[in-house]
């Protein structure tokens, strides 16, 4: 189902917002942990996720955008969302770090596939850009993931390679 742009953009909205809740509680248990530079890290991405937000708010100008009850966003959970079990006394620098790239993912394949479905030229030309923009965040993150040291765990429990590293 195609996404009208006052459609889109609200979820766009919504995304954001979420994403900027779930780098704050991230940097805050970074940095309760004495993690300060991930900690940093993650308060940089709650700053980009409230600018591309905000950017989205002045790009909407004067469309009046939709007031989406939690049952009317096409999600069940917002994209960079991931579940709770990143929220717990053991997370690590790592583990963070890998629940935010999936974050990422997940929103970078949630603008793609709306880009691609949408009949609507500026929806499609402003998902691909959303795209980007959140490839760049994966980006930043996999360089981040390859310089934290990668916890010690049973081989049941390895977290696997590192994007672009081939599993053995």
């Amino acid at each position: 189902m195609s996404y009208t742009l006052p459609e889109f953009l609200a979820h766009a909205i919504a995304l954001e917002h979420e994403a900027a809740e779930r780098y704050l509680e991230l940097a805050d248990m970074m940095e309760s942990y004495r993690n300060d530079e991930v900690s940093a890290l993650f308060r940089d991405m709650v700053r980009f996720s409230q600018m591309h937000r905000d950017e989205i708010k002045a790009r909407a100008g004067s469309i009046e955008l939709p007031k989406l009850r939690s049952w009317q966003y096409r999600w069940s959970a917002p994209p960079e969302v991931g579940g709770e079990e990143a929220f717990d006394a053991t997370l690590d620098a790592y583990q963070a770090l890998k629940y935010a790239r999936e974050n990422e993912v997940r929103a970078m394949e949630y603008y793609s596939s709306v880009g691609q479905s949408s009949n609507d030229p500026e929806v499609k030309r402003l998902a691909a850009e959303f795209a980007a923009e959140e490839t760049e965040h994966v980006e930043a993150i996999d360089k981040w993931l390859e310089r934290t040291p990668r916890p010690s765990a049973p081989w049941a429990s390895d977290p696997g390679p590192l994007p672009g590293e081939k599993k053995s």
